[in-house]
């Protein structure tokens, strides 16, 4: 439970941190408060969890045709879904949603490497 709440709480830092550095870019990304930075972690761990294998799954022949590069595009909208899910929290359309998720995938590596965080 230990290592849940703390990789919870790394994500939610890196959702803080990609909000603030691309809010800086664009009005349509925001985080309000800290928590709903938790909030954002949250909703993301659990699409990342359940939803996105189902539509790795189904979009099987398009990822493969694309030699992988769909799977980004899976990845932007596990967080323009999070975005409209979370209130508070926003990643503006698609296209800024891709931008903030290859951000905060190099950013949770990152903090990950720092606070020796494993996922599997």
């Amino acid at each position: 439970m230990k290592e849940f709440i703390v990789r919870i709480l790394v994500s939610a830092i890196a959702v803080w941190a990609c909000a603030g550095v691309l809010g800086q870019f664009t009005t349509e990304v925001s985080v309000t408060n800290y928590g709903t930075a938790i909030w954002a972690a949250l909703a993301i761990g659990v699409l990342n969890a359940f939803v996105k294998p189902i539509l790795t799954l189904l979009t099987l022949p398009i990822t493969v045709f694309t030699l992988g590069l769909f799977l980004l595009v899976i990845n932007a909208l596990m967080f323009y879904w999070a975005g409209s899910w979370v209130d508070g929290f926003s990643t503006g359309g698609l296209g800024t949603s891709f931008v903030f998720s290859l951000f905060y995938s190099t950013v949770l590596t990152f903090l990950d490497s720092l606070f020796g965080v494993r996922r599997d």
